[in-house]
């Protein structure tokens, strides 16, 4: 849809309000412009979008004000505006240079603004969504179980880096040492070995007990 441009207010309102508009400047006693006219209406038909690409026609004796505030000493010429500012001037009649230049101007006003991909609301690991729902904001710590402080769980934590650190440390293989390290928390741990006294552990089955199964020293003696 081809919008005639009838008052200087109207002229300003679409360059303000859409991204692209091609504009004809043209008057009725031009041979030229009617002879490219029917390809400027096939344009207007096929790439205008209401906000975004706007075809406007201007006659250059009914609005002698806004040709001369942009320059026009020719017709038919052809402006193309961005945002309000001229990107591409086509003077004569040339449907070939005119739809080319239409076609650049299409392309740029399909092109997303700087950021908008991201002006999504964001996520949060472990969360839902960023509507206050999120984990962390929950109390709950990344995998649903709830994180506490314990001073014992940080102790274990310290003594078990300067355990495996120290023994590295003093170690031919490192690596090695390490690895089998008892301060290694993926080393399985032996529990201690049983007491031997006259060839029977203590709570062993070889060893009486009183009634109960409690033993006393001089259980230790037998």
């Amino acid at each position: 849809m081809t919008v005639s441009i009838s008052s200087t207010n109207e002229w300003q309102r679409i360059l303000g309000s859409s991204t692209i508009v091609v504009t004809d400047f043209y008057a009725d006693w031009c041979g030229p412009c009617k002879m490219i006219a029917p390809t400027f209406d096939s344009l207007s038909t096929k790439f205008s979008k209401p906000g975004k690409i706007t075809f406007c026609k201007v006659n250059v004796d009914n609005q002698q004000t806004i040709a001369q505030s942009h320059g026009v000493r020719a017709m038919p010429t052809f402006l193309i505006f961005k945002n309000g500012s001229v990107i591409e001037t086509i003077q004569g009649a040339n449907p070939p240079a005119l739809s080319a230049a239409v076609e650049k101007a299409v392309k740029l006003a399909t092109v997303s603004a700087p950021g908008a991909s991201f002006g999504t609301p964001g996520r949060t690991l472990g969360g839902v969504s960023a509507s206050g729902t999120a984990a962390r904001r929950s109390g709950q710590a990344f995998g649903g179980r709830p994180w506490r402080f314990s001073p014992f769980h940080f102790f274990n934590a310290i003594l078990t880096f300067f355990g495996l650190y120290f023994v590295s440390l003093f170690s031919f293989d490192p690596y090695q040492a390490a690895e089998k390290s008892q301060f290694n928390v993926n080393n399985p741990r032996t529990g201690p070995t049983p007491i031997q006294l006259k060839g029977q552990k203590v709570g062993g089955q070889g060893g009486s007990a009183r009634p109960g199964g409690v033993r006393t020293l001089a259980d230790l003696g037998k």
